[in-house]
């Protein structure tokens, strides 16, 4: 008995079905291949268009970083009588902050450049040591054209979000402390300490609602334990 219904010989609807599966798999590797930093090129491009038409001082203090940078927008105030450059953007990681050395870092040359990173890496999976070679890396490039530039590492904070992630947090702290203590011109800034209480627990009251973002009570508790840095070094 001949069945029909059935496509005894290629049917041009499977061949189409199948040539659809073949790019969506091509397209879906193709982004896939995007490294992580192409995510916030057009944020990059923003700040070299501002740059462009309103260049920043020279020999100033550049934070750079994560939200936690970009949504500082009491740094300049906070900071009155010191020349400062906010380099944060979205929720990036400490790897893109490298990428992007040589366009919205070395063109500044910058006398400190305080970087705040790490947070988002421990969350998405990456380990302490992956946070703590692109650290080195960061510090690598940045003396490899800036000598005298001094880079200081702001503590990866402990907060009530990613309470999961505190012993990466602590162990990739920890290593970029030891790197710095045989090092004259990378700093360790400890913000990660202050904000626990005596009995290590953590601060609700230093985050908005997310519990991740730090809040004015926050900034102000980093601009204590940053000034003292900046009148030591950098006056």
């Amino acid at each position: 008995m001949r069945l029909t219904g059935l496509c005894s010989s290629p049917c041009p609807l499977m061949g189409a079905v199948a040539l659809l599966a073949l790019a969506a798999l091509l397209q879906t590797q193709g982004a896939e291949q995007k490294p992580h930093e192409a995510q916030w090129e057009k944020d990059i491009q923003a700040f070299e268009a501002a740059d462009r038409t309103n260049p920043p001082p020279r020999n100033a203090i550049l934070f750079i970083g994560s939200s936690s940078i970009r949504k500082w927008e009491t740094l300049a105030s906070d900071f009155a009588g010191y020349r400062v450059i906010n380099r944060g953007f979205g929720g990036s990681h400490l790897s893109d902050s490298v990428a992007f050395v040589e366009r919205i870092v070395i063109p500044y040359k910058p006398k400190l450049v305080l970087l705040y990173a790490g947070d988002n890496d421990i969350a998405s999976g990456k380990s302490p040591e992956e946070v703590f070679a692109d650290f080195k890396r960061f510090v690598q490039k940045i003396h490899g054209a800036l000598a005298e530039t001094r880079v200081g590492f702001i503590s990866i904070k402990p907060s009530p979000a990613r309470e999961k992630c505190l012993d990466g947090i602590k162990d990739a702290n920890r290593m970029v402390k030891e790197y710095a203590e045989g090092k004259e011109r990378v700093l360790f800034i400890d913000v990660f300490t202050p904000m626990l209480t005596a009995e290590g627990r953590l601060r609700p009251e230093l985050f908005v609602k997310d519990g991740l973002h730090p809040n004015k009570e926050c900034y102000g508790l980093w601009v204590s334990i940053i000034k003292p840095v900046l009148n030591k070094y950098e006056r």
